[in-house]
């Protein structure tokens, strides 16, 4: 089934954007972790994971719309190096999707493509749930300042040495 073209710019935008959220958020999980902060990079590396599904879904939307997934750009990776700053540059991420999602349900369902809308209305949900998180973690660190509130991300290896594979050298 040919797809209509600015249907199928708006899919590969919004893939562009997962794949570029997957690296950030990957990163960012990295150095979480590197940091101490396991609690949060255990969420933040899941967000990554999820933002694989979606560019999973996409790229299955397009391929079926009979175009090609363009796997060959990615929008700017912002880099923290505060939590703060690292929760930030994730939200600015989901705030530029929730938009971008927006836009393209509208135009999708005014070219009567409502399986690519629904796919849009689906990554929408997460997002939106996704920037939730972020704002009440940028609230807590704004009520209980950065070091109380990494405290609270914080977690100790059990006994066992389940954490063996966490890519430690």
């Amino acid at each position: 089934m040919q797809g209509d073209p600015e249907v199928i710019e708006f899919l590969n935008e919004q893939l562009t954007a997962e794949l570029t959220a997957i690296n950030q958020y990957f990163l960012h999980a990295k150095l979480q972790e590197s940091n101490g902060w396991t609690r949060l990079a255990k969420y933040t590396r899941e967000e990554s994971f999820d933002e694989m599904r979606h560019a999973e879904r996409l790229t299955d939307r397009i391929i079926f719309l009979e175009a090609l997934p363009n796997y060959q750009r990615l929008f700017h990776v912002r880099v923290g190096q505060t939590v703060t700053e690292m929760l930030q540059a994730d939200r600015q991420i989901e705030v530029e999707a929730i938009d971008r999602l927006r836009r393209g349900i509208e135009v999708m369902r005014t070219k009567g493509d409502v399986t690519s809308a629904n796919v849009f209305e689906y990554i929408l949900a997460d997002e939106e749930h996704h920037i939730d998180y972020l704002d009440t973690q940028l609230e807590l660190i704004e009520k209980l300042g950065e070091p109380l509130y990494l405290a609270q991300q914080i977690e100790q290896p059990d006994s066992a040495g389940s954490d063996s594979d966490s890519g430690k050298y």
